[in-house]
């Protein structure tokens, strides 16, 4: 799948997505190229990738979206309310 972005070339998501899977099994870090590439749905502001947790953190929303199998679930509906 290619998305194409304003003034800059397309990002091929399917090569973001398997190095996301890739990083996420190990458990260390994400990779920043796809921490760039993924928004908050609701706010549409920055992630941060929560490692004890496993969940991508928007601090703005104040949600935390899981992660699973590798692959992030960015619905709002299936976030968790942070405190």
């Amino acid at each position: 799948m290619r998305v194409k972005t304003s003034n800059k070339t397309p990002i091929n998501l399917n090569n973001k997505i398997s190095s996301f899977r890739m990083v996420e099994k190990n458990k260390k870090s994400i990779d920043p190229k796809m921490l760039n590439i993924l928004v908050c749905p609701k706010t549409k502001g920055p992630l941060n990738f929560n490692s004890e947790t496993n969940e991508l953190i928007s601090k703005k929303a104040k949600l935390a979206y899981p992660i699973r199998d590798g692959i992030p679930i960015l619905l709002i509906e299936r976030a968790r309310i942070l405190e």
